[in-house]
């Protein structure tokens, strides 16, 4: 019986991961750095039963329309609006994702953005490098905004957001939150209070963003919700760019509607050269890198791997973000 084939748009992705492909099917890898062009693409997926790929490959009708053959397609992203998941579900597609494995790991990145921005972290350490450090100490040398004791708006109570909740209750903070979906349970446990959108906006001192990109969730931080906010209060947003109206953001920083923003996702990534953010001190920008350490990407890593053998096996991925394939398939 021929052996399944597995295309990799990653060369990066850890050997690990690619040992547990090879289980049970022939690997082919992107030798390139960065992600595969599109017309490489379609043409490596036309003979592959199972897709591993990263949030920077398009995974839509045209491609599916290439791979005839394509069973299973694994994300190394707990986020998947990079898939036409309707689209693949309606062809009997399986996709598969990454969640848990980088929750913890994520929302360290959106703790430690919070205390740069608010601590001019980045901006102090660029002051001493320049060489403008030139007095000891003086009272009011880069003073910034206190995090202990604040209040911490969450956009969106997930699992990512509830990590940075337990963050934030060793830091004495006030805890609100809005998302789609109350949890009544995280409520009485860890002391959270559900407030309506504009009621988290008003009242935080840090709003952290923490929804999936949804039709519904696009721009949905943008200059209304700016013009609510406090002109002392930071956004944090590790989650996904287009979340953010970016040029409102720019505008709200332009004109001290809020008083700084910490920032791993972008409209456009790499960051456009000529972005106004990139010379703001009350920016800390980072190069999506948020699930960015060794043990997670390695865990991300095989489990994109094991979902995409789990389903050439016909059993069911461990991490299934389109259950209704199973219905079509059963």
């Amino acid at each position: 019986m021929a052996r399944s084939k597995v295309y990799v748009s990653s060369n990066e992705v850890p050997d690990k991961a690619i040992q547990v492909l090879r289980s049970i099917a022939d690997v082919r890898i992107n030798p390139k750095d960065g992600p595969p062009a599109r017309d490489v693409l379609l043409k490596e997926v036309e003979d592959v039963d199972g897709l591993f790929c990263l949030l920077t490959e398009r995974i839509d009708a045209e491609l599916m329309d290439r791979a005839k053959k394509l069973k299973v397609v694994a994300n190394m992203a707990v986020g998947y609006d990079n898939i036409n998941v309707d689209e693949a579900t309606r062809r009997g597609i399986i996709v598969g994702n990454t969640p848990g494995v980088l929750t913890e790991t994520t929302a360290d990145t959106a703790f430690a953005l919070m205390l740069a921005v608010a601590r001019r972290i980045v901006e102090a350490d660029n002051y001493v490098r320049a060489g403008k450090w030139v007095v000891p100490w003086t009272p009011m040398m880069m003073v910034g905004s206190d995090v202990y004791g604040k209040t911490l708006g969450i956009y969106g109570l997930g699992r990512i957001g509830l990590a940075i909740a337990r963050r934030a209750k060793g830091f004495n903070m006030r805890l609100i939150y809005y998302d789609v979906i109350r949890n009544e349970k995280a409520e009485k446990e860890m002391g959270i209070e559900y407030l309506p959108f504009e009621d988290v906006l008003r009242q935080c001192d840090f709003l952290s963003i923490h929804v999936p990109l949804l039709p519904e969730t696009r721009h949905s931080v943008g200059q209304k919700q700016f013009a609510l906010m406090k002109k002392t209060a930071f956004v944090i947003n590790n989650a996904r760019g287009p979340i953010i109206d970016e040029p409102a953001l720019i505008k709200a920083l332009q004109e001290k509607r809020i008083a700084g923003v910490g920032l791993d996702v972008f409209w456009h990534e790499p960051i456009e050269k000529n972005s106004p953010l990139l010379k703001m001190n009350n920016v800390v920008i980072l190069p999506h890198i948020s699930s960015g350490s060794i043990e997670t990407r390695i865990a991300m890593a095989v489990l994109a791997a094991e979902n995409i053998v789990a389903a050439l096996k016909g059993e069911v991925p461990p991490a299934l973000v389109n259950k209704e394939v199973l219905k079509r398939k059963s």
